[in-house]
């Protein structure tokens, strides 16, 4: 059971949409969700000034971008992002250990800059839109949580500070990474929600139960027909569990 404070650090609300309607939502919310994920359809549209703009409103920002390229590249690309004040931002776990280690220094370097808190690394290690089938497809014959382990074990190693996994994953990266490691789930949904193109999914409450740090949320609260109710519905269900 969570207090109504951790569980409203613990869902972060997924920006996937327009400038207008996440400026919007996130007036809404003010006052009431502390987190929000800026993506790439968001980022790729605006810029880095998204960023700066969500936090003026009081928001801490994921942002996602899973950075994915030569190690080179992906430090500089970290620490920009880190410049621009992500509190947490994602890398894919694909991109191997240099590359990892690369976005480490990347947000390392950002941080003595500014003399501020370093930009927390969260590796991705398969897509919550993925199933044993879609894995197949990319050459990949080992079983999903086999993979999952696997990268995870590796991008922790490397200097990320936890992982980005489905929910059914999450009690499993918990006994590998231990207490302290950073566990994002995406692929939340309260009971009765649409699945959509997500494949591996768990209640809000099972996923904190199963060792979740972070509940990445999105339709389910930003397609609502009430979103503040949809918002306040998780938070009494994490408080209540």
């Amino acid at each position: 059971m969570l207090s109504e404070e951790q569980a409203r650090d613990a869902v972060i609300v997924a920006l996937d949409m327009g400038r207008d309607e996440a400026l919007a939502l996130t007036d809404r919310l003010a006052g009431r969700a502390r987190w929000v994920k800026v993506g790439m359809t968001l980022y790729y549209a605006l810029g880095p000034s998204v960023v700066e703009e969500m936090h003026a409103r009081g928001y801490q920002v994921f942002l996602d971008l899973k950075l994915h390229d030569i190690p080179f590249q992906v430090e500089g690309a970290a620490a920009a992002c880190s410049r621009v004040g992500a509190d947490i931002l994602s890398i894919h776990g694909l991109g191997g250990s240099e590359m990892i280690a690369g976005a480490r220094r990347g947000v390392e370097a950002a941080a003595a800059e500014r003399a501020g808190e370093r930009t927390r690394l969260v590796a991705i290690s398969v897509l919550t839109s993925m199933d044993q089938e879609a894995l197949g497809e990319v050459g990949v014959d080992r079983p999903v949580a086999t993979e999952v382990e696997r990268l995870a074990g590796m991008a922790v190693r490397a200097g990320s500070d936890g992982i980005v996994c489905s929910p059914v994953e999450a009690a499993g990266m918990r006994a590998l990474l231990g207490p302290d490691a950073l566990i994002v789930t995406p692929g939340v949904r309260p009971a009765g929600s649409a699945v959509g193109d997500q494949k591996r999914v768990a209640t809000p409450s099972a996923a904190i139960a199963a060792g979740a740090s972070k509940l990445v949320v999105g339709r389910p609260i930003t397609r609502a027909e009430d979103p503040v109710a949809a918002f306040e519905a998780i938070v009494g269900e994490l408080v209540g569990a």
